[in-house]
C-alpha cells in the first residue's frame, strides 16, 4: 500500500526562455557517462553531516547524497524512500516504516533497522546526553525495532505533521565520522572535497530508485558574484542555480537557456529583537512602513518575485496568507510618526550585514538603505563571507539586521515557523512572544488540519503584527544551464535534483 501526502502548492510552471526547454530527462540520447560542472556560490561550512548542516546551500546539495525514510518528489508529495511503505495508527502517536528490500548505502553495506533506529534516535537525543538535531523529534517517546524489517516510532502526543519530518537522512550506525565521511542512500554519493574549491559526487550504481542519468558532478565555488557569467561563458560552468534577472539577460543568445521559477524562500530584513531599537516593536514597525518591497522588485529584479508578509511563501498553499503582503502598504509619514513614538524622530543609525555571494540580497540591501534615508535612518552595508556569516551572524546572534533568505528544511508549516518560538535554537533574531509560543504550541499538539492550520496563520498574523522583519518577498529562481544539458526541475522547496539533469 503507497502511500503519499500532498501538500497543496502553487508552483511557477518550469519554462524555458528558450526552445530547448522541452525536453525530457527520458530523452533517448542521453549518454551513461557524462559529466557536468555546476557553480554553487559558496563553499559547505556548516557541516557535510546532514544531520548538523543548517545553511539552505548545503542542504540543497546534500539532498543529492542522503534520503530518510521518506523523500519530497518536485509535486510537493512525501513518498517512501529509505522506507518502502509506512502506516499511521494510534490517532498519529504511532508511525510505522518497512524497510525497503535490498536498499545499500554508498559503501555498498546493507541498510538495516538499526541504521534507522540509530539515526532517529541521534536526531532525537534520546539518552539526553547530545543535542536535539530536529526539534520536531522532542516528541518522540520511543523507538522500536519490531523485526528485521519494521520500525515503530512511538511519539508522546499526536503529531499529524509528523511525517514530513521524516525527511532527516539515514545514515550508518557504524559510521564514526559522518561530516568528514558522509555516506547516505541518495543517487549520488560523495567522492571528494577541496576546500573552499569544489566537491566531488558520482553516480551511485546501486541505487535503488531512478538512477541518475550523468555520472560525474562537480560542484565549483564561485564566490564573487561578478564571475558568474565570465565562468559560465568561457565553459568552466555548466549550471549555476538562482542567478540575477542582469545575468540572465548577459546569457541572451548565448548557449544558454534559463529557466524560471521560484526559490520559496522568505527574504527579509531579518531584525535582531534583542537589539536597541530594534527591541521597540514601534521602530520595526516603522522600518516596515519605510521598506518598498514593490520597488524593490522593480529596482532590482525587473518586477520579478512575489511579495510576502510573513514567513510563508506561496508555495505552501494553504497556509499562505496572501493579504499579509499589504499590510504595511508603503507610508513615509507614517514610519517617521511612529519613530518620533518611539523616541527617533532624529532618527539613528544600524549596520545591515549582508552575505557577500548572494548577490541578490545586497541589490535587495542597496535599495533598501536609500528609502530608509526618507525617515532618516541612516543604514549602511557590512558584507561579509558566508561562513563569517553563519558563524556570527546566524549561530552567534552578533548582529543589528541582515538581508537574507530563509528556506524551508521540509514540506511543513513548521519548518518555516518553528525557528520564531522563544525557545527555538533557530531563532537567530531573538524574537520573543508569548502570544506566538502559545500559539505555535497549540499547533503542535492539534490533531485537526483545519484547527492545526489555523494556529499557524495566527503565528503568521503575529509575526506580521509585531514586525518581526521586514518582509519583502519569495524570489523568482532563474537558473542557467548549458543547452547540451536538459531535465531542470523545480521543487517547492529549497533543493536541487541533479539526479534529473540529463547530456542531450
Amino acid at each position: 500500500m503507497k502511500k503519499t501526502i500532498f501538500l497543496s502548492v502553487l508552483l511557477t510552471l518550469t519554462i524555458a526562455l528558450s526552445a530547448c526547454s522541452g525536453d525530457k530527462a527520458d530523452d533517448s540520447s542521453k549518454l551513461d557517462e557524462s559529466s557536468i560542472t555546476i557553480g554553487i556560490p559558496q563553499d559547505i561550512e556548516d557541516s557535510l553531516d546532514p544531520h548538523k548542516a543548517v545553511a539552505a546551500g548545503t542542504e540543497e546539495i546534500l539532498f543529492n547524497i542522503f534520503e530518510g525514510l521518506v523523500k519530497p518528489d518536485s509535486d510537493g508529495n512525501l513518498v517512501p524512500a529509505v522506507a518502502s511503505d509506512y502506516k499511521i495508527e494510534d490517532e498519529g502517536k504511532t508511525y510505522t516504516f518497512y524497510l525497503r528490500e535490498g536498499i545499500k548505502f554508498h559503501d555498498g553495506t546493507p541498510v538495516t533497522v538499526e541504521d534507522i533506529k540509530y539515526s532517529i534516535e541521534r536526531c532525537a537525543d534520546t539518552s539526553g546526553e547530545g543535542t536535539l538535531l530536529v526539534s520536531a523529534f522532542s516528541n518522540i517517546e520511543s523507538v522500536e525495532i519490531v523485526d528485521e524489517k519494521t520500525v515503530s516510532i512511538h511519539l508522546n502526543n499526536a503529531d499529524t505533521d509528523f511525517l514530513s519530518e521524516l525527511t532527516s537522512a539515514v545514515i550508518p550506525a557504524w559510521n564514526e565520522d559522518p561530516a568528514g565521511n558522509p555516506i547516505g542512500t541518495g543517487p549520488y554519493r560523495y567522492v571528494s572535497r577541496v576546500v573552499q574549491d569544489s566537491m566531488q559526487l558520482q553516480k551511485f550504481e546501486e541505487y535503488w530508485g531512478t538512477p541518475a542519468n550523468i555520472t560525474n558532478v562537480t560542484l565549483k565555488v564561485i564566490a564573487d558574484s561578478d564571475m558568474i557569467v565570465t565562468n559560465l561563458k568561457s565553459g568552466a560552468i555548466d549550471m549555476f542555480c538562482r542567478i540575477s534577472t542582469d545575468q540572465a539577460n548577459e546569457l541572451a543568445g548565448t548557449d544558454f537557456d534559463v529557466y524560471e521559477g521560484t526559490m520559496n524562500l522568505v527574504q527579509a530584513m531579518y531584525l535582531n529583537n534583542a537589539f536597541e531599537p530594534f527591541s521597540d516593536v514601534r521602530v520595526r514597525q516603522a522600518l516596515c512602513y519605510a521598506v518598498d518591497p514593490q520597488a524593490i522588485l522593480d529596482l532590482a529584479f525587473d518586477g520579478k518575485g512575489t511579495i510576502i508578509g510573513s514567513s510563508m511563501f506561496p508555495a505552501f498553499g494553504k497556509y499562505y496568507m496572501p493579504e499579509l503582503s499589504g499590510a504595511y502598504a508603503h507610508d513615509v509619514e507614517k514610519a517617521k510618526a511612529l519613530l518620533a513614538e518611539a523616541g527617533y524622530a532624529d532618527g539613528f543609525s544600524f549596520a545591515i550585514t549582508v552575505p557577500s555571494n548572494y548577490q541578490q540580497h545586497v541589490d535587495t540591501a542597496q535599495v533598501i538603505v536609500e528609502q530608509l534615508k526618507e525617515i532618516n535612518v541612516d543604514a549602511s552595508i557590512n558584507l561579509v563571507e558566508w561562513e563569517t556569516w553563519v558563524n556570527d551572524a546566524y549561530v552567534g546572534r552578533q548582529f543589528e539586521a541582515t538581508v537574507v533568505g530563509v528556506d524551508a528544511s521540509t514540506l511543513s508549516a513548521r519548518a518555516l515557523l518553528e525557528r520564531f518560538n522563544s525557545d527555538n535554537s533557530k531563532n537567530f533574531i531573538n524574537f520573543n512572544s508569548a502570544a506566538y509560543d502559545e500559539a505555535y504550541g497549540a499547533a503542535l499538539v492539534s490533531t485537526d488540519d483545519a484547527e492545526q492550520t489555523g494556529y499557524y496563520k495566527t503565528c503568521e498574523q503575529i509575526l506580521s503584527d509585531e514586525a518581526a522583519n521586514v518582509y519583502i518577498q519569495d524570489m523568482a529562481s532563474l537558473v542557467a544551464l548549458n543547452n547540451r544539458y536538459g531535465g531542470y526541475v523545480f521543487y517547492p522547496m529549497y533543493v536541487q535534483d541533479f539526479a534529473k539533469l540529463y547530456l542531450k
